[in-house]
């Protein structure tokens, strides 16, 4: 499925500011919601440089109140904040400033059009299945923006360095718990010119494998290496709620304008993605393969015990007409339950019982073995996939990067797809686990504990299982005569070029039974005297 946005044009006013270094002063003061009287916590008072690029300079506490230190030749505080009128006060001689703030409603100042174009979808409403190649389906306006991005306005990307620009890759140096862990190194998107650049074309990604990392990285004492830190991840673990779409549409469009936080001159453009939601018991058949890592790397308590207790509440969900069997793998592959029907859940969890680690892990062949179980099952118009559960450790068999990529691309020909739950700590394997996920046309998440489990594998059980939209690409483009500049945030790993849109044979990410997709730019507008290096563009 291709999704082509094409953002018409961007018009908010932009206020100057002067700062210059004199003797300290501080101002104190209050910051509220105009209408209801409550505090804006998070709000922003900025001032601006001598290269009139707004600095944070502190955010509202939980009681409302700000206090800011600013030297005495400083004449204006700039307050923002996400779904509110950007205010301007003159200090004056003041030392208390209280500030009332308006919610606004901020709306591109033409409509945007999203031309959809379907490669291969399954209706929601049915299940069956439908293939409309290259076809262009339909062209669907989407109307004003009435909301800006709450992800923002719940402090979900509010890391700044020095600068004031937000630093998405911060080199960390992390001794301990990561030590043999690997992920793959990500080159931060740069601003590219508009004029040069008019274009921006990545798959989407619905993984949100980073954010549960990142919290067990955190819960354990350490810091992550800044290689774990995937902020489309971050973004889209959260739950925007999206309108869903309507008619027979898999895909619903929102779109989103606001200052940028971390340099409230700039903008923020949101664009979401919302397919459409699957009732459980609405869901085609399934035919499952659970492939489990029981070597003896998995011999620990945040591995395989956590897996068993993970896979039990998988098997609570299954229905009759569902299939499912399970696959492991250590020294070599064996089959510990045949293909089962989905109610005789006794069955399913006695075999999960008597799991236990020990021995290398020969991942290619369970792979192989899964896949073939799944195909001697094959349900016509069902949901067939495997579940890979490890901890991406693999040395046995088919083991390199390229060897795994090879081996789950042939496989995802024949309709089965993939889906890969990362375990553990220590050994732990993201960048081979994400590329299997990606190649066999599926998702992948992290469990680090019951919870995420129970949000993974029950809460998100439609979306984690069952795929609406397949290859899903987005196009967006800018309008030169009103934006200078723009950088997709996140994203890195998934970006195309702009004649992989139209190419059919391009792979690109699936989006699953009510998942969302989020995508941030950040946007440097044509009336904005910005002085930028020109080793910030492409």
């Amino acid at each position: 499925m291709k999704i082509l946005i094409l953002i018409l044009t961007i018009l908010l006013s932009l206020t100057d500011y002067t700062t210059s270094k004199a003797q300290e002063r501080t101002i104190k003061g209050t910051v509220t919601d105009k209408r209801t009287g409550n505090p804006i916590v998070g709000a922003y008072v900025s001032v601006s440089d001598d290269k009139r690029i707004l600095r944070v300079q502190t955010t509202v506490n939980q009681n409302g109140t700000y206090s800011v230190t600013v030297g005495k030749d400083v004449q204006e505080l700039v307050f923002s904040y996400v779904s509110y009128n950007t205010v301007t006060i003159k200090i004056n001689k003041a030392r208390i400033i209280d500030v009332k703030m308006e919610e606004t409603q901020n709306a591109l100042n033409e409509e945007v059009v999203i031309r959809g174009y379907v490669k291969r979808t399954r209706e929601a409403t049915t299940g069956s299945s439908y293939i409309v190649s290259g076809k262009k389906v339909q062209d669907i306006p989407v109307g004003n923006v009435e909301q800006l991005l709450q992800g923002v306005s719940t402090g979900k990307l509010k890391i700044q360095n020095n600068t004031g620009a937000p630093s998405l890759r911060r080199p960390i140096n992390i001794r301990g718990l990561d030590d043999n862990e690997s992920y793959a190194t990500v080159t931060e998107n740069k601003f590219k010119n508009v004029l040069q650049s008019p274009l921006s074309t990545f798959s989407i990604d619905v993984d949100a494998a980073s954010y549960s990392n990142l919290r067990r990285f955190i819960n354990n004492g350490s810091l992550p290496p800044s290689a774990a830190v995937r902020i489309e991840e971050m973004i889209n673990y959260f739950d925007y709620e999206y309108e869903q779409p309507k008619g027979t549409n898999p895909v619903n469009i929102n779109t989103e304008i606001s200052n940028a936080p971390w340099n409230t001159s700039h903008r923020l453009v949101k664009i979401g993605l919302q397919a459409k939601k699957v009732s459980n018991a609405n869901l085609p058949a399934s035919n499952l393969v659970f492939l489990i890592d029981v070597s003896g790397s998995m011999n620990q308590a945040n591995k395989l015990p956590l897996l068993i207790s993970s896979f039990k509440m998988l098997a609570d969900q299954l229905r009759k007409q569902d299939k499912v069997a399970i696959v492991v793998y250590a020294g070599n592959a064996g089959v510990v339950l045949p293909s089962t029907n989905g109610n005789e859940k006794t069955k399913i969890k006695e075999a999960l019982n008597k799991l236990s680690a020990g021995g290398s892990t020969a991942g290619g062949e369970g792979i192989e073995l899964a896949y073939k179980i799944a195909a001697g099952n094959f349900v016509k118009g069902g949901n067939n996939r495997v579940i890979l559960a490890t901890d991406g450790d693999f040395n046995v068999g088919a083991s390199s990067d390229n060897e795994m990529e090879n081996l789950i691309e042939q496989k995802r020909k024949s309709g089965i797809f993939l889906t890969v739950l990362g375990y553990g700590m220590g050994n732990y394997k993201n960048s081979k686990m994400e590329k299997l996920a990606d190649k066999g046309n599926g998702n992948y998440a992290y469990i680090d504990n019951i919870s995420e489990a129970r949000k993974v594998l029950v809460t998100e059980f439609g979306g984690t299982l069952y795929t609406v939209a397949k290859d899903v690409k987005l196009q967006v483009e800018f309008n030169p005569s009103k934006a200078q500049a723009y950088r997709l945030i996140g994203y890195e790993n998934r970006m195309l070029k702009s004649k992989d849109f139209n190419d059919d044979k391009k792979d690109a990410g699936e989006m699953g039974s009510g998942h969302t997709v989020t995508a941030l730019y950040e946007v440097i507008l044509v009336d904005l005297v910005q002085r930028l290096p020109s080793s910030d563009f492409f």
